[in-house]
């Protein structure tokens, strides 16, 4: 097996994936008055999972980068990380921990985050196989809208739909003619690290 490489089309049309993504937080958020300054709580401690193999390349583009002393600090942070998580799941919680890429508050591979990450804080909806979810947004969101709206329903909203069908879109030209042979993923941040890039199969 061999490291699974986004081409540069592939990344170019991510950045584009992310670009409409950032301008529709930013017209959530302004229109809904939210912004992150001040806010005393930090969404990097949010547990979710992240599902595309194109993304986990993505990822690891910024990880490459890193210097190898700050990268083996990453990798410990990110078994920390996991043991927690799994304790946590044992006795029936939801685990909650920052991420190992939060330092100082701040993403240490900012321009490489995820899709999920991206658009965590504002209120979204995403189409599925179950029907329409909704997301209320942070802690921070959800007191704003419950002062300047009637109902959590009259606030705007990021449509992740559109985004999340593109990126799977791309997933499956990334994966190719083989993308049968590649299992299902749901892994965190923490897991992708630990398991180094995604390899071809």
């Amino acid at each position: 097996m061999s490291e699974l490489r986004l081409p540069p089309e592939l990344g170019a049309e991510m950045a584009d994936i992310y670009e409409e993504l950032q301008a529709e937080y930013e017209r959530v958020a302004n229109a809904i008055g939210l912004s992150c300054m001040g806010c005393p709580d930090n969404c990097c401690d949010s547990y979710f999972f992240h599902h595309t193999y194109a993304e986990w390349a993505f990822l690891w583009q910024g990880l490459a980068a890193l210097e190898v002393s700050r990268l083996e600090t990453v990798r410990e942070r990110a078994r920390q990380y996991q043991e927690a998580a799994q304790a946590a799941e044992a006795a029936g919680e939801r685990p909650q921990g920052m991420c190992p890429l939060n330092e100082a508050g701040l993403c240490l591979v900012y321009q490489h985050r995820l899709l999920i990450c991206r658009s965590h804080g504002v209120p979204a909806r995403l189409a599925g196989p179950g029907g329409m979810r909704h997301f209320p947004g942070c802690f921070r969101c959800q007191e704003i809208v419950a002062r300047r709206f009637r109902t959590p329903a009259e606030a705007p909203c990021v449509d992740r739909s559109p985004l999340f069908r593109r990126l799977a879109l791309l997933e499956a030209r990334f994966l190719g003619a083989n993308r049968v042979r590649y299992p299902k993923l749901r892994l965190t941040i923490a897991d992708m690290i630990l398991q180094g890039p995604p390899q071809s199969r």
